[in-house]
């Protein structure tokens, strides 16, 4: 493939994501200050200046749009770079860099998300406004948790059910939550960036601590020796009611 045509692949996908991009800004706006039921998708396509057949080509429906394109929560540049950050480790071996790299791609997409910090503050209002989405956020979640999975295994070439694998994305995705949450809360003045260091910081504390399977096999063998010895001791002499 020359060039050109790179370049015009690049040049359609970057017009495909700033159309989604603009649907999806309209659509967050309109219910925002409308809810979900106070405007139609012919709405959306004029603010946005598309058609209807177009608004359709990107999204099956209003909440779907409101929700926004898996492929924009993942630029290609920044997962490119998450990528090539394990290519020199054996295939089926984790790679020594994976949690750095890991911190880095939270950190870049958490720089997206800075440039649309006035985006995001109306999905959360619109939440609010449609309690309803909660459950399409559910869905969409566990499909965007599924992608990350995917693209995690490919890069550390391990099965996408890998112990790590499954870690790394609960873990992460939970930080990036309550980091969100505790951003996004009122009266907050700190930069999100400080914020997700700090809590990946807490987390990474917390699973350095001294752990081993052993502890909890000599735990469990005490407990159980030290409740046949009670039930043991608190057995009534049979000879005592005798007398």
């Amino acid at each position: 493939m020359g060039n050109s045509a790179i370049s015009s692949g690049g040049l359609r996908e970057r017009k495909r994501a700033a159309t989604r991009a603009a649907i999806t800004a309209v659509a967050r706006s309109l219910t925002a200050e409308r809810g979900l039921s106070g405007y139609t998708v012919e709405e959306v396509c004029e603010r946005a200046g598309i058609s209807r057949r177009t608004f359709f080509n990107y999204f099956p429906a209003k909440e779907d749009a409101i929700l926004g394109h898996v492929d924009d929560d993942f630029p290609e540049e920044v997962v490119a770079r998450f990528m090539a950050g394990g290519a020199g480790s054996p295939a089926g071996e984790i790679s020594a860099s994976l949690l750095a790299d890991l911190v880095r791609l939270s950190l870049d997409l958490s720089e997206r998300m800075s440039g649309s910090e006035e985006e995001t503050r109306q999905l959360i209002g619109v939440i609010k406004k449609e309690p309803q989405l909660m459950l399409k956020i559910i869905g969409a979640t566990e499909e965007r948790e599924a992608d990350f999975a995917r693209l995690l295994a490919a890069r550390e070439g391990v099965a996408a059910d890998h112990p790590v694998v499954r870690m790394a994305v609960v873990l992460l995705g939970n930080v990036a939550r309550k980091t969100s949450a505790d951003y996004f809360s009122e009266g907050n003045a700190r930069p999100y960036r400080d914020m997700l260091l700090e809590n990946i910081a807490a987390a990474r504390t917390l699973f350095s601590l001294p752990f081993t399977m052993s502890q909890f096999d000599t735990a469990e063998s005490n407990a159980v020796e030290s409740n046949t010895v009670k039930s043991t001791s608190v057995q009534p002499d049979p000879s005592e009611g005798a007398q």
